[in-house]
């Protein structure tokens, strides 16, 4: 009987170790091999801006560059100011209220003024 978890996604078992993630070949899932019992989101995660810089809750940042919204004709321009931004998990780590609308960014895309 294998030690390594089904997939928590797809429920399939076969999964695989790769460093010090497990890896569903499936659906290409990761997730760590050790849990983090953290109640708290934020514990333990950085989220940095383009040039390295930490950013936290409530922080302003400005783009670095233009920004075509996906399924959308609006571009989010280059030097626009967002004030108080809230980080969030997932790859687009920053959540943000524009003119525009609320969007998720990537944090390579900010940089902290």
């Amino acid at each position: 009987m294998s030690t390594i978890p089904a997939c928590p996604i797809c429920t399939m078992e076969n999964t695989y170790p790769d460093g010090v993630n497990y890896i569903c070949a499936d659906c290409g899932h990761e997730w760590p091999m050790v849990e983090t019992s953290n109640t708290d989101d934020d514990t333990g995660r950085v989220v940095k801006d383009s040039n390295g810089t930490v950013l936290n809750n409530g922080d302003a940042v400005v783009l670095i560059k233009d920004l075509k919204v996906k399924g959308s004709s609006v571009t989010l321009k280059q030097g626009t100011k967002v004030k108080s931004i809230r980080l969030v998990g997932g790859d687009h780590e920053v959540d943000c209220k524009m003119d525009a609308g609320s969007f998720m960014l990537k944090a390579a895309f900010l940089k902290k003024v």
